[in-house]
C-alpha cells in the first residue's frame, strides 16, 4: 500500500471483514460492534485513510450515462443483452454509451478510460477472452465508477455480477446426447482462464460421469469460433477419429462443424449429432435446425441494470455485491437424434 493512497478495501482485506461493514463502522453505524469500529478506526488512522473525493464528486454528479462493454456487437447473444440494457435504462431515464473490445484486450482498457473520461453513472461489463490483468476495471471502481459483471465475469472483483448457469446448461446437453445412445462426444471448449469456459467443460464432464462414461482428454479442443470448428471438424473426420456427437461451447462453433460434416459427406445428425449454446436467431435457420442452449440475454440484461440502478441508490460502498444465476433452457431440434417419446408436431423442444 506505499505510495498510494489507502482505500476501504484495503482496510477490509486487512482486517479480513467486507468492504461495507468497514463502510459502516466509519460512519458509526448502530449495526457494528464496538471492537470492530475500534479495529477500523485505529487502522485507517494508522494509514491516514481518507474518502476518495474524485469518487465522493462522481457519485454525486447525477450522470444519466450508463456505459456498457461487450466482446462483440454483432453476436447474438450479446445484441439480445444490449437489447434488455437499453430498455430498462430507458424507461429509468438513462441513456446507454456502448464499447466493443473485439476479443482484445488493449481495446477493452481503452474502452474503461474513455467510460471514465465520459463520467458514466456506471459501468456493465463483458470482459473479453484475452482478459487475465483486471487492473483497469479496479481503477473504475477506485474512482467511484460502480461495475456490474455480466456473462463473462471477473471472479477477483467484488461486485455485482449476472450469469446463467452455465455447468447445469452444459451437463443437460451432454446427458441428452447421451439418452439418445452417443458415447464418443467431442467438446469444443472456451479457454480455460474463462469462468464460462471452465464452467461449460465442467458440466460436459460431470454428465460423462454419471452416465458412466469416462472422460477422454483427446476429445476435448480449444475450439470456439466458426473458422477453428470448421477446420478441426474435417481434420477430425479425415483422420478417421470420427464421433458421434459435438457438444459446442457456442452456436457458431458447432454451426461450422455442421457445415464441415455435410461438405464431407456426413448426416447431422445420422452420423454426428450437434448442441450447442446460445440459441441465437441464426440456429433456428441452419440446415437441420440446431439444438443448442438457451441463455435467456435479453433477461440478464435487463437484471445487470436493476442491480446497477440498485448499487447507485446506495451510499458509496456501503452495499451488498449479488450475484444472480439465470437457469438455461435446453432447445431441441434436427440436430440431434431425438428419443421416440420426445416427438411432437412442432419438431422442437424444451426442457
Amino acid at each position: 500500500m506505499k505510495g498510494r493512497q489507502i482505500t476501504i478495501k484495503d482496510i477490509a482485506k486487512e482486517l479480513g471483514i467486507s468492504p461495507s461493514t468497514v463502510s459502516r463502522a466509519l460512519k458509526n453505524h448502530p449495526d457494528i460492534s464496538n471492537t470492530t469500529k475500534r479495529a477500523v478506526n485505529d487502522l485507517a488512522k494508522r494509514y491516514k485513510y481518507k474518502p476518495n473525493e474524485v469518487a465522493l464528486s462522481l457519485r454525486n454528479s447525477k450522470s444519466n450515462i450508463i456505459g456498457v462493454i461487450v466482446p462483440e456487437v454483432v453476436h447474438d447473444f450479446f445484441s439480445s443483452i444490449i437489447s434488455g440494457i437499453d430498455d430498462l435504462a430507458y424507461a429509468n431515464d438513462y441513456n446507454v454509451m456502448i464499447a466493443q473490445t473485439n476479443e482484445d484486450y488493449e481495446r477493452e482498457v481503452h474502452s474503461t478510460l474513455g467510460m471514465l473520461s465520459s463520467r458514466v453513472a456506471g459501468l456493465l461489463v463483458s470482459i473479453s477472452k484475452n482478459t487475465k490483468d483486471f487492473e483497469h476495471l479496479v481503477n473504475l471502481e477506485n474512482n467511484g465508477i460502480p461495475v456490474v459483471f455480466f456473462d463473462r465475469v471477473c471472479s477477483e472483483i467484488e461486485t455485482d455480477k449476472v450469469v446463467v448457469d452455465d455447468f447445469e446448461g452444459a451437463y443437460k446437453a451432454v446427458e441428452h446426447l447421451i439418452k439418445t445412445g452417443c458415447r464418443k462426444i467431442v467438446h469444443y471448449a472456451a479457454g480455460q482462464h474463462l469462468l464460462i469456459g471452465r464452467n461449460r467443460q465442467n458440466g460436459y464432464l460431470h454428465a460423462l460421469y454419471k452416465n458412466g462414461i469416462p472422460a477422454d482428454d483427446n476429445l476435448i479442443f480449444k475450439c470456439e469460433d466458426y473458422n477453428e470448428s470448421m477446420h478441426l471438424t474435417e481434420k477430425l473426420i479425415r483422420s478417421g477419429k470420427i464421433p458421434d456427437a459435438i457438444f459446442a461451447v457456442n452456436d457458431m462453433t458447432a454451426i461450422g462443424a455442421m457445415v464441415a460434416i455435410k461438405s464431407m459427406g456426413l448426416k447431422v445428425p445420422e452420423d454426428i449429432s450437434i448442441i450447442g449454446f446460445t440459441n441465437g436467431l441464426i440456429s433456428t435457420i441452419t440446415d437441420p435446425p440446431l439444438s443448442t442452449v438457451e441463455q435467456h440475454g435479453y433477461e440478464m440484461g435487463q437484471i445487470a441494470v436493476r442491480l446497477l440502478l440498485n448499487r447507485l441508490s446506495k451510499n458509496e460502498e456501503d452495499y451488498i455485491p449479488e450475484i444472480r444465476v439465470l437457469k438455461t433452457d435446453l432447445i431441441l431440434r434436427g440436430s440431434t437424434r431425438t428419443l421416440k417419446e420426445e416427438f411432437n408436431k412442432s419438431n422442437e423442444l424444451l426442457y
